[in-house]
């Protein structure tokens, strides 16, 4: 077997796949050069074949030599289960007595024990060795949650001993009893780009507040979906993406609503920077600038969070008062992950200071949570270390906060979180995982309509097999977290739940390739976190992700993602009417990635890109300029169809060179028509802003994430097109009972 063929057989054994289906429906093949690169990322060595036939053997042997598989996740109503042992056979006699115990969750062990001759029980042979395969019957009524399991089999000679996380899962996500063959909308938001009379030059955490008061008490709505709130660096060009965080665990201090922090109001340092004329100059040129200063604001709230936090542990962290103990019981809480975070944070701002800003440039001793120096450093460095904690605090109790006003408003859902698909090489999420990330890799995506050459995320993947050998804690962690607070949470790029695009380093995107992921596993743990924490969960299925994919979603009770722009007949190009829509969805007309509303209808987008040089050619560019004056005339007939084109607008779009108010609102009275469960009702949309939020295959050539709402919330408020909006709700219920 040559060098090829073991890569080959390497490739399929680590769920390598090696060709696919673009977006044209071509097969692409994948090159062996990229296989190569990408084993040598999951850790293996494809230089020597004897190398590549070692890690051949080990693999197919794995399922023999290992006592017990690392992590089980079974259906609640697939019970009993059976937990499956692999035993040398040359070490097993008559006596041979097995010993196993289940702790749940609250500590609580079952203990149980066996002679193997009372077990059933099979001999396999593999590579001249033989084994005793054992499957021991669990109990068929077990609870679901998450459960530690410890085998020891005790043989003659020696006690082998194994552990196994049983992870039990419902069959399908939340869905709330109001939305059990109901249906209703939301608004959608930039939670960076609220303006008001009294944030900080970014919208925060009390703005959300706000707004969700708003949309649930005074426009009937059920919901608002809002960027992800991820950690992120939060300096330009590309630290200002919420979907590039340093962590998906912990969110982005900016967010903080600086009035709300009591230990602010009562601290005489924050009191006095704020009544400074330096502070009250630097506020007002952030809430006058027209984009978001990441930086400047970051460095504002910073300068009072630290006086707020002396205050805090002078007055009620060493007196240990209700207040620390609150403190204290949410660093419990989250244990070893934000310890974690907050270190690493104390070490990038110690060693940015030296001009090194990325972990793998630190020295060699501070590169992992675990050694010795980094050790000695939390010790020393502990009043900081509790700083990174107690802004993590805040956070979550200005969320709790946030999601309580939304209750008491009547929202069944209220906040409708995002989950960005990975955090960047050189973030806290990597820094304290490394075993289980890809180091050498980034995740991306193919070529397609929107992005010719493909596009790179920029961060590195989840390697499955290492994922899987820690019960999956690292994925738990994350998705627990990101419901916090959350009636809904939007699962970016989901396709990464089945197949995730990996580019290797020096290789152009147009040439990776997906790699499998256990996806029935990871659908089974977003249900059970889901159901827990009684959240929806939105899976954005968008682009081709493959009827399979999206029917599998559905199985679990995940909504799809519908936007208004790819909802199309596939033969005719036509817009699909509102019957077409499934009802297990989120619809919407756009996202920030894609033009607004008004945007499209201007063509603004391609112009934008024309000018930033983002056309291979001029072709391509009349190409886009053509199909989108064919889609505007398309969007008219679908309108004119249900009867919704406003009074003195005909269907042609020659006649229209700018989107109406009216017109806006009839486009989403459109989508308010379908059976879709969710609708999502975009700020900008109903603003008519042109640009969009984020332009991709653009870094700084683009104010990616930083452009402002037109207007204060207060204004907002008082709008009159936002009290006509208020009747979506009826217009949603009529089509429901309809």
């Amino acid at each position: 077997m040559d060098i090829q063929e073991l890569i080959d057989e390497l490739s399929e054994l680590c769920g390598i796949i090696p060709e696919y289906r673009d977006a044209w429906d071509e097969l692409r093949t994948v090159p062996l050069e990229t296989k190569a690169a990408v084993l040598r990322a999951m850790g293996y060595d494809t230089g020597d074949p004897g190398s590549i036939r070692k890690a051949i053997e080990e693999l197919r042997e794995s399922a023999y030599s290992e006592l017990i598989e690392p992590v089980k996740v079974v259906s609640v109503n697939a019970q009993p289960g059976v937990l499956r042992l692999c035993i040398p056979a040359d070490e097993v006699d008559e006596d041979t007595r097995l010993r196993w115990s289940v702790t749940d969750e609250d500590d609580r062990t079952e203990l149980n024990t066996a002679v193997l001759s009372d077990v059933e029980q099979r001999v396999l042979e593999f590579r001249g060795r033989r084994f005793v395969e054992v499957s021991v019957a669990d109990r068929d009524d077990r609870p679901e949650g998450y459960y530690d399991v410890r085998i020891d089999v005790v043989l003659s000679g020696r006690t082998l001993s194994g552990r196994m996380r049983l992870i039990v899962t419902p069959d399908r996500a939340y869905i709330p009893p109001d939305l059990d063959g109901g249906r209703t909308w939301g608004l959608g938001i930039n939670l960076y780009a609220l303006r008001s009379e009294g944030n900080q030059g970014v919208g925060d955490l009390g703005d959300l507040s706000r707004v969700l008061q708003w949309v649930g008490g005074g426009l009937g709505g059920h919901f608002v979906a809002i960027n992800p709130l991820h950690s992120i660096t939060n300096r330009l060009p590309a630290g200002v993406s919420p979907y590039s965080p340093l962590s998906r665990l912990y969110c982005n201090m900016i967010y903080i609503d600086i009035h709300a922090v009591e230990d602010v109001r009562n601290s005489r340092r924050a009191r006095a920077v704020m009544e400074s004329p330096e502070f009250g100059e630097e506020l007002e040129g952030l809430r006058r600038s027209g984009l978001v200063d990441y930086e400047g604001v970051a460095r504002l709230k910073t300068r009072l969070l630290r006086a707020a936090f002396q205050f805090f542990y002078e007055e009620h962290l060493l007196p240990s008062t209700d207040r620390g103990l609150r403190f204290r019981a949410f660093v419990s809480s989250e244990g070893r992950a934000l310890d974690d975070y907050a270190t690493f944070l104390a070490l990038h701002e110690h060693f940015s200071r030296r001009g090194l800003h990325g972990w793998r440039d630190w020295p060699r001793e501070y590169r992992s949570p675990d050694s010795h120096e980094v050790r000695m450093f939390r010790e020393r460095n502990e009043k900081e270390i509790t700083f990174h904690k107690y802004v993590q605090w805040l956070i979550d109790e200005q969320l709790g906060n946030a999601s309580a006003k939304a209750a008491e408003s009547g929202m069944c859902i209220g906040l409708y979180r995002d989950l960005a698909v990975g955090s960047l090489a050189e973030g806290s999420d990597v820094w304290a995982n490394q075993g289980i990330f890809a180091m050498d890799v980034d995740v991306g995506a193919p070529p397609d309509n929107f992005s010719l050459r493909g596009q790179n995320w920029g961060f590195p993947p989840l390697i499955p097999a290492r994922l899987r050998a820690q019960g999956y804690e690292f994925f738990i962690q994350i998705i627990r977290k990101n419901l916090g607070h959350a009636g809904a949470i939007r699962i970016d790029h989901a396709l990464g739940l089945f197949r995730l695009y990996w580019i290797p380093r020096g290789i152009q995107p147009q040439d990776g390739l997906y790699v499998r992921y256990p996806y029935e596993d990871l659908l089974r743990i977003i249900s059970l976190e889901s159901m827990r924490n009684r959240v929806v969960v939105i899976a954005e299925d968008l682009g081709t992700v493959g009827e399979e994919v999206r029917e599998t979603l559905q199985r679990f009770g995940m909504l799809s993602y519908r936007l208004l722009y790819y909802e199309k007949d596939p033969a005719t190009g036509e817009f699909l009417p509102p019957e077409a829509y499934p009802d297990m969805a989120v619809t919407s007309v756009t996202t920030h990635d894609l033009p607004t509303i008004s945007g499209f209808w201007t063509g603004r987008d391609i112009e934008v890109k024309r000018a930033l040089n983002l056309y291979p050619d001029e072709k391509a560019y009349l190409l886009d300029l053509s199909n989108r004056q064919a889609d505007r005339q398309r969007l008219l007939r679908a309108l004119a169809r249900e009867g919704l084109l406003p009074p003195g607008i005909q269907a042609d779009p020659e006649r229209l060179p700018g989107m109406t108010e009216e017109l806006r609102l009839a486009v989403y009275r459109y989508l308010a028509m379908t059976p879709s469960k969710l609708l999502t009702v975009n700020l900008d949309d109903i603003l008519g802003t042109e640009d969009q939020q984020n332009l991709p295959s653009t870094v700084d050539e683009y104010p990616n994430w930083r452009q402002k709402a037109p207007y204060t919330t207060e204004e907002l408020m008082g709008m009159e097109v936002f009290r006509r909006l208020s009747g979506m709700r009826e217009t949603r219920q009529r089509t429901a009972e309809a």
